[in-house]
């Protein structure tokens, strides 16, 4: 049986170890010798050797504030004893491990986790897309219950002035009839 059958790697194992460090998805060394099934200093080893293939945008070391905020988000309270602190790779990092690494599992965990990556790309560029429509509905509708309330106020205005007239209409038909009950009869000719 091939590697790539014996893999079965659910994309939430790998979405679950993607973090947003640096305004980047990146995804830590550790977490990576895991997926790749080596030791997380063999990994950081075989990048050592290869440094020039990993530039700041593909690969950094985290602070100790960052990482002690990485702690605090996912909720892990023992890292091992961690001698040195984690390295970050981001996506095009993670596409450059594949030609540092060269077994057939990390080849095939590689492939997977491009195609998790560029699925994730691809939910937030769809949720982009639902957001701003959500945001032109929402939009649509407050211009709708402005438009609603000028109407509101027109009915209003339009009752009063109704109102006004059924009040002056009821006022003239007392004025008319008292001006007919104080009439003088006019004397018969």
């Amino acid at each position: 049986m091939k590697e790539e059958e014996k893999l079965r790697l659910p994309d939430e194992v790998v979405m679950e170890k993607i973090h947003f460090i640096r305004g980047k998805k990146v995804m830590l060394d550790r977490d990576l010798a895991d997926l790749y099934g080596v030791t997380t200093g063999n990994l950081n080893k075989a990048v050592i050797r290869n440094i020039a293939r990993f530039p700041d945008d593909f690969m950094f070391q985290l602070t100790k504030e960052e990482f002690d905020n990485l702690i605090f988000q996912i909720g892990r309270s023992s890292w091992g004893g961690l001698r040195k602190l984690p390295r970050a790779f981001s996506e095009q990092g993670v596409a450059m491990l594949s030609g540092v690494l060269n077994s057939e599992r990390a080849i095939n965990v590689n492939i997977h986790i491009m195609r998790v990556f560029s699925r994730m790309r691809e939910m937030l560029t769809s949720h982009k897309d639902i957001l701003k429509k959500l945001e032109e509905l929402e939009r649509k509708d407050i211009e709708q219950d402005d438009k609603i309330i000028i109407i509101l106020e027109y009915i209003k205005q339009l009752e009063k002035a109704r109102q006004d007239v059924e009040e002056f209409q009821e006022t003239s038909k007392d004025w008319i009839q008292k001006i007919d009950t104080e009439k003088p009869c006019a004397p018969a000719l």
